[in-house]
């Protein structure tokens, strides 16, 4: 069986018991390094000599302004240096200055080059889409603390600003989608939402601000009879559920050291409903574990989390403290 019929079978949970295995997207650093190692030249090679079964290809490079602009210009004169400095909405009090905002223009999308790359691997799950990654944008209009204030201060100008955002990210992903036709299974894409130890707003904000936007975009993967595979880092465990109502098909990186992400957990309440990507702790155990102990968290994972399970590691990416030997270890624990 080929890999992108075993991820296939996989995101509908009717694996045969053959585990997927996506090595991640390794961080440039740690690609210069595991490249000069194993004396190669380039990522793919990587990709091959892992036995990787999946590509991820995003299509937010499709975004071409003319003028060389970002998708979203969240500052606009302001200057950020971290999440919680404010964006160009922080002070908004009025809907009307949402609208008159520049927001992108899907007809600067040019899906010619993905679709080229997408070819190269025929025989790979292609994780593709817009990453989409709403969440993350709203809170730099706002600044992160001032955006989760805003939900119950100005309740109407978080979800106008959120609404322009997911309708521009609805339209790119249905003309990458018509695009690219059945060349690509999965739609893959991310917000955190979710922190060491919890959710980053409660439940009822999530189900308010950010549970219709991932609505709306999977519905459009599922008009195109697209997998949703969604990826959030963090404890997201009490929505979980609402997750899976929504109509994700799986979830990574399973954030093993987070609250309630562990496999155990996750399996115990979710494995008949869900498959799940990732799971091999990146925070520890890749880091400072041997090869062989890699090995037995793998076979500890397949087992826990049933045949409808892709091995990754829990973030994805791979950072220069990770050794070659254990992402390689994990890769044969996979196959194994």
């Amino acid at each position: 069986m080929g890999s992108r019929e075993k991820i296939k079978q996989i995101f509908d949970l009717k694996s045969n018991g053959m585990t997927g295995f996506w090595t991640g997207n390794p961080h440039p650093e740690t690609e210069k390094i595991y490249l000069s190692q194993m004396g190669i030249e380039n990522r793919e090679l990587l990709f091959q000599s892992l036995e990787d079964d999946c590509r991820w290809l995003q299509g937010d490079s499709a975004y071409k302004h003319p003028e060389g602009k970002p998708m979203f210009e969240t500052s606009l004169g302001k200057t950020r240096i971290g999440l919680s400095d404010p964006g160009y909405f922080s002070d908004c009090e009025s809907l009307k200055q949402v609208e008159e905002f520049p927001w992108p223009n899907p007809n600067f999308l040019d899906f010619n080059d993905l679709k080229a790359e997408i070819k190269k691997h025929p025989d790979k799950a292609i994780l593709t889409g817009m990453w989409s990654p709403f969440f993350h944008i709203v809170s730099d209009f706002f600044g992160m603390e001032n955006y989760f204030m805003k939900m119950y201060t100005d309740p109407k100008i978080v979800e106008s600003v959120t609404n322009h955002i997911v309708d521009f990210f609805c339209i790119a992903n249905d003309r990458l989608f018509k695009e690219i036709g059945d060349s690509a299974d999965t739609f893959f894409f991310g917000n955190d939402f979710g922190s060491q130890l919890d959710l980053l707003i409660s439940p009822e904000s999530f189900k308010q601000f950010v549970l219709p936007g991932f609505k709306r975009l999977i519905e459009v993967a599922k008009k195109h009879n697209k997998k949703v595979l969604l990826h959030s880092c963090g404890s997201i465990y009490k929505v979980i559920p609402l997750l899976i109502d929504a109509g994700i098909d799986a979830l990574h990186p399973i954030q093993a050291k987070a609250a309630k992400m562990d496999a155990v957990t996750l399996s115990r309440e979710f494995k008949n409903d869900i498959a799940f990507v990732g799971g091999v702790d990146t925070q520890e155990l890749l880091i400072y574990a041997t090869p062989k102990q890699i090995k037995e968290e793998v076979y500890r994972l397949r087992e826990t989390l049933g045949p409808n399970f892709v091995v990754s590691p829990s973030h994805e990416a791979i950072l220069p403290n990770v050794p070659l030997c254990n992402v390689i270890a994990m890769a044969e624990a996979a196959r194994e």
